[in-house]
C-alpha cells in the first residue's frame, strides 16, 4: 500500500501529521461496519430458519432460565452464560422465533461494537471485509441466532483483544480499559476455558505492565466467578468439576483433532464420534486458505512495521483454536468461531495488500478480479453447507416435536418425567423434566428414578431396536415418532399413578 496510507491503516498519525487528520476516515469507516452488521443480522434470519426449533444443549441452557419447563441437568463443562443472555425472553415466552429475532438482532449489534473497537488500528476497508469474512462462515450465521455461547466468546474476544491494543498505546484510553475487562468477562461469562486460552498472548503481553494485567485477570475472574462458586455448591469444588468437565470431553489430553474438524465442516455440528470420509476439497479449500492469507496479512503487517494489529489477533487465534485441534477427541465447528473470527482480521489484511500490491492499474483490476471470484466461490460453497446443516437440524428437531406430541397422546403431559435415548430435548419439546442414571448426564439413582415413576408421569425412550433398562422391561411399549417409549404404569389413556 502506498505510504500516503499508513496513517489511515495504523490509526497513527505520521509525524507532524494532527491527531484530527485520522478522524475522518474513522467516521467515513461507520456505515461499512453498520451495513455489514445489519446484513448479517438479516442473512441469519433469512437463510436460518426462525422456527427452527432448539437444539439439544439449547434446550439445557434455555430451560435453566424457561418459566415453562424443568430445567435440565446442567453438567460440569457448561456455563450460565448463554442461559442469562437468552432469559429477557426465555423467561416469559416459549416462542422460538421470538427468541430466535431477539439472538440475530444482538449479534448483529454485537458484531458491530467488536469490530468498531478496531477503527484506530486499521483501516474500515480492512475491518469491514474483515466482519463480511466472519459473518459469511456457515458455522457463523447458523450459530449466530442461537442459544449456544461460541459465537459470544468469539466476539468478545475480538473486543478484547482490539481495547488491550488501544489501552497499551494510550493509558489515557478509558473505554479501552473497560473494554478490556468487559471482553474479558463476557469470554469467561459464556466459556471459561475457552476465555483463559484466548487470553495467554495477552497475559504475556501484560507481564510488564501490572495495571493492564489487573485488568485483565479482573474480568476473567468477574466473568468466571458464578461457575467457580457454582463448582463448590454443587460439583464438590473447583477441581472436581474440572476433571468431570475434562471426563465428559472425554479425557483432556494429546487428541490430533484437525482430520475430525475437516469433517465436520460439511455441516456436522457434533463430530462424535467423528468417522466418515472428509467433505470434497470444494468446502474444505477455505479451511486451508485461512492460515495462508492469515500468515500473508503478517508478512506485510511486519514489512510496513505495523506489525501488532495483526500479529497478535492471529496469535490470540492460535491459542484459541489449540485445544479444539488437540487436546480433545472429537470435533464441532463452532469451537473455532473464535479463532475464525481473530483470524478474520489478519486474513482481511493479506487480501487487500493482494489487491492494492501491484503497481500498475492493470494489476491491481486483475487481482482484484481474481479476489472476488475466489470470494464468491467462498460464499456460494458456505451457503450450500448452511442449507444443508439447516435442513438437516430441522429433520431431527420434528423428530422431537412428534416425539412429544405422541407422548401427550398417551398421557405423558406435564409435570412429567422422562429419561433414556434422547431424554434431554424430548423432555423440553414435551414440557417434562428428564434424568438420567447414567451417561453425561447422570442426575439421578435408580432407586430415586422408581420411586418418581410413582407419583408422575413417567416414560422412558428407546431408541428403534434399542432395550430399556430391566426396569421398564415390563411397562407397555408404544411408538412415539421415531422412539419407543416405555410407559410407567397407570400412564395411558391419560391416568396418572396413583
Amino acid at each position: 500500500m502506498a505510504d500516503g496510507s499508513n496513517a489511515t491503516m495504523t490509526g497513527v498519525p505520521r509525524a507532524g501529521l494532527p491527531s484530527q487528520a485520522i478522524r475522518p476516515w474513522r467516521s467515513r469507516g461507520e456505515p461499512w461496519l453498520g451495513a455489514v452488521a445489519a446484513a448479517f443480522t438479516l442473512a441469519q434470519l433469512v437463510l436460518v430458519r426462525p422456527d427452527l426449533g432448539l437444539g439439544w444443549d439449547e434446550a439445557v441452557y434455555v430451560s435453566q432460565v424457561s418459566g415453562h419447563v424443568p430445567a435440565a441437568y446442567f453438567s460440569a463443562p457448561r456455563s450460565r452464560g448463554i442461559s442469562l443472555l437468552a432469559a429477557p425472553i426465555a423467561s416469559w415466552s416459549d416462542s422460538t422465533v421470538l427468541l430466535r429475532f431477539y439472538l440475530a438482532v444482538l449479534s448483529g449489534l454485537a458484531l458491530y461494537l467488536a469490530l468498531r473497537v478496531w477503527r484506530g488500528h486499521l483501516g474500515p476497508g480492512v475491518l469491514a471485509l474483515a466482519g463480511a469474512l466472519f459473518a459469511s462462515l456457515w458455522v457463523t450465521l447458523f450459530y449466530g441466532p442461537q442459544a449456544m455461547p461460541n459465537y459470544w466468546v468469539a466476539v468478545g474476544a475480538l473486543a478484547c483483544v482490539g481495547c488491550f491494543l488501544r489501552a497499551r498505546a494510550n493509558a489515557r484510553d478509558r473505554a479501552a480499559w473497560w473494554g478490556v475487562f468487559a471482553g474479558a468477562a463476557l469470554m469467561a461469562w459464556m466459556r471459561p476455558m475457552d476465555a483463559v486460552y484466548v487470553v495467554l498472548p495477552l497475559l504475556a503481553l501484560s507481564l510488564r505492565r501490572p495495571r493492564l494485567l489487573v485488568v485483565l485477570v479482573v474480568g476473567l475472574v468477574a466473568g468466571a466467578g458464578e461457575w467457580v462458586i457454582e463448582a463448590y455448591a454443587s460439583y464438590g469444588g473447583l477441581a472436581q468439576r474440572l476433571s468431570g468437565a475434562s471426563a465428559i470431553q472425554g479425557g483432556l489430553g494429546w487428541h490430533l483433532a484437525v482430520v475430525d474438524q475437516l469433517r465436520s465442516l460439511g455441516g456436522r455440528t457434533l463430530c462424535r464420534p467423528c468417522t466418515g470420509s472428509v467433505p470434497s476439497p470444494v468446502v474444505t479449500l477455505w479451511w486451508f486458505a485461512l492460515p495462508l492469507l492469515a500468515v500473508l496479512g503478517a508478512v506485510v503487517a511486519v514489512r510496513a512495521r505495523r506489525a501488532m494489529p495483526v500479529l497478535l489477533p492471529g496469535a490470540c487465534a492460535v491459542t484459541a483454536a489449540v485445544p479444539y485441534l488437540f487436546l480433545i477427541g472429537y470435533a464441532a465447528p463452532r469451537f473455532l468461531l473464535p479463532a475464525y473470527a481473530l483470524l478474520a482480521l489478519p486474513v482481511a489484511h493479506g487480501l487487500v495488500h493482494l489487491i492494492t500490491a501491484p503497481t500498475h492499474r492493470a494489476g491491481r483490476t486483475l487481482a482484484a478480479g481474481l479476489v472476488a471470484v475466489g470470494l464468491a466461490g467462498h460464499l456460494a460453497v458456505q451457503y450450500v453447507v448452511l442449507e444443508h446443516t439447516v435442513h438437516s437440524s430441522a429433520a431431527s428437531r420434528a423428530d422431537w416435536t412428534r416425539t412429544a406430541a405422541a407422548l401427550h397422546g398417551l398421557g405423558v403431559r406435564p409435570p412429567c418425567l422422562l429419561s433414556g435415548y434422547d431424554a434431554v430435548p424430548v423432555a423440553f419439546y414435551t414440557g417434562c423434566g428428564s434424568a438420567q442414571t447414567a451417561g453425561h448426564d447422570a442426575s439421578t439413582t435408580l432407586a430415586e428414578l422408581t420411586r418418581a415413576a410413582d407419583r408422575t408421569p413417567f416414560a422412558v425412550l428407546a431408541p428403534p431396536g434399542g432395550r430399556p433398562p430391566a426396569y421398564a422391561r415390563s411397562w407397555p411399549e408404544e411408538q412415539v415418532g421415531v422412539l419407543r417409549a416405555y410407559l410407567a404404569p397407570g400412564v395411558r389413556q391419560g391416568r396418572r399413578p396413583s
